[in-house]
């Protein structure tokens, strides 16, 4: 077991300090029950403090060079990949993922986008242009000031990453929340990088989203809000954020195509229909829900998809071999399957899981069975809502033109993948489908460099690239005039 804190306080301006009022909340490992360590419940004072820490250090931070900014970036990664091991470990414990997902993907892909954008801000340029030969007009980018951050429960880890490396590349300052869920790893992390980061610069509040949440949200200090979550909640951020005239980036819900043509190679498609919902145990916004699976290629493939999802091997996530893990809690378990009754009544069919996994000492934990329901159509509730769990509906389809009026009826669009080896076609469907992301015989990859982000009621902006700068840098045009002459608008 990797070794925690008992307690773990809030990270305001360099140090670790209780709440005001010295409220704590409890957290569990969602597998099997067992009380983990106990985090701050922040009040609206410790998040005032928070905001005024952060307006502190932008205000030094703001001048640093990009050479400092990178090697800054640098030594986050250092540190997260020095200790991968143990921070896989407590991501594991805290959310309920297997430690194979962890070990190989959150915590190396954070150090990755550490690192990726250590190298983006060295190649970034303004740019300096004659205008009629009058002008010499000069675009810069300046930081915007102290960000807001709030994530969720589903990649704690990683997404602190795909927030807090742009931030810095940017010269911002955060004051950053982490879900009351899955604070943990970040908590962790900062034990270890407290000592390299200039004091105040990242602030972290941790505490319930209806208080700490709120506070941070509302914040008149607050120049710039990044959030991660639900579409309901997002645009509350959004409101919030457009009342105040700052600007806001969305990364939210989604109830994503995952196409199966009759073309595709089968061992491409079976690995793909696993990565798109069983990844991450369905706990994706980008999850592949939604199975368009083509009527001529439909009974073979779904015969052998069924056999495969009665074969992942669901259990400890701390066993190396575990495929599947725990969902975050004992409520979204039930939610989830609630959604599967709902899909019974609908006329759907269980084809294979539909229900708790409880076999093998998991009976105290949050497990569900990898599930897939058949004879779904694409207006019933478990086709339209997000489930957030590892349960696949599986629809029919006859032709490219019946499948592209489906995908699109969603008010989703934020991932997608199609599998065929016909490369026209699929590049064909990829540029009609309505969503941010496609993956093409792949699912659910997620490096740094490739831009990421939503259509529709999926959000605002892209992330994990480059381009995420322009959302935390503003704009400054500096004209200088070329003639030496006065502008004659004036004479008397």
């Amino acid at each position: 077991m990797a070794e925690l804190l008992s307690k773990y306080g809030l990270f305001i301006n360099g140090e670790w300090r209780d709440a005001k009022n010295g409220a704590t909340l409890k957290t569990y490992d969602p597998a099997n029950g067992k009380f983990l360590a106990e985090i701050a419940d922040a009040t609206e004072e410790d998040v005032n403090d928070a905001v005024k820490a952060a307006r502190a250090a932008f205000n030094k931070f703001r001048h640093s060079t990009v050479a400092e900014r990178s090697r800054l970036l640098n030594k986050i990664a250092d540190a997260i990949e020095a200790n991968k091991e143990h921070l896989a470990r407590v991501e594991t414990m805290d959310n309920g993922k297997p430690i194979r997902e962890t070990l190989n993907v959150d915590v190396p892909y954070a150090a990755e986008h550490f690192r990726y954008f250590a190298g983006v801000i060295a190649g970034e340029e303004g740019s300096a242009n004659v205008l009629d030969e009058k002008q010499l007009s000069i675009v810069l980018r300046e930081p915007i000031g102290v960000v807001g951050q709030i994530v969720p429960w589903n990649f704690p880890f990683l997404m602190a990453a795909w927030k807090l490396a742009p931030v810095i590349a940017a010269g911002d300052a955060s004051v950053f929340k982490p879900s009351s869920e899955t604070s943990l790893s970040v908590l962790e992390l900062f034990r270890l990088i407290a000592d390299i980061l200039p004091k105040g610069l990242v602030n972290i509040v941790t505490g319930k989203g209806s208080k700490a949440g709120e506070w941070l949200k509302n914040h008149p200090g607050i120049d710039k809000l990044a959030f991660t979550g639900s579409t309901e909640i997002g645009r509350d951020i959004a409101i919030a954020a457009a009342q105040r005239i700052i600007p806001a980036t969305l990364e939210l819900g989604g109830k994503s195509a995952n196409i199966f043509f009759g073309d595709a190679d089968i061992e491409k498609a079976l690995d793909g229909i696993q990565l798109g919902i069983l990844f991450n145990q369905g706990q994706v916004c980008c999850a592949g829900s939604r199975i368009f699976v083509e009527e001529a290629f439909y009974d073979k493939f779904m015969a052998a998809a069924i056999k495969k999802f009665e074969n992942i091997k669901v259990g400890d996530p701390l066993d190396p071999s575990t495929q599947m893990g725990s969902q975050i809690n004992k409520k979204q378990a039930e939610q989830i399957l609630n959604y599967v009754e709902i899909g019974k009544k609908e006329g759907a069919k269980v084809a294979v899981g539909g229900e708790a996994y409880t076999a093998n000492g998991c009976d105290k934990g949050a497990f569900v069975k990898p599930t897939l329901l058949t004879d779904v159509t694409n207006d019933m509730r478990v086709a339209q809502e997000e489930i957030f769990g590892p349960v696949g509906v599986v629809i029919k389809f006859k032709n490219e033109e019946e499948l592209l009026k489906m995908v699109n009826d969603s008010e989703y669009g934020l991932g997608g993948g199609i599998f065929t080896q016909d490369i026209t076609k699929a590049l064909r469907v990829a540029r009609s489908m309505e969503t941010g992301r496609v993956w093409i015989n792949t699912y659910n990859q997620i490096p740094a460099g490739s831009p990421f982000g939503g259509y529709k009621n999926s959000g605002i902006g892209r992330e994990t690239h480059k381009i995420i700068l322009e959302h935390y840098t503003q704009m400054k045009n500096i004209m200088i005039d070329l003639t030496g002459k006065p502008s004659g608008f004036y004479k008397q």
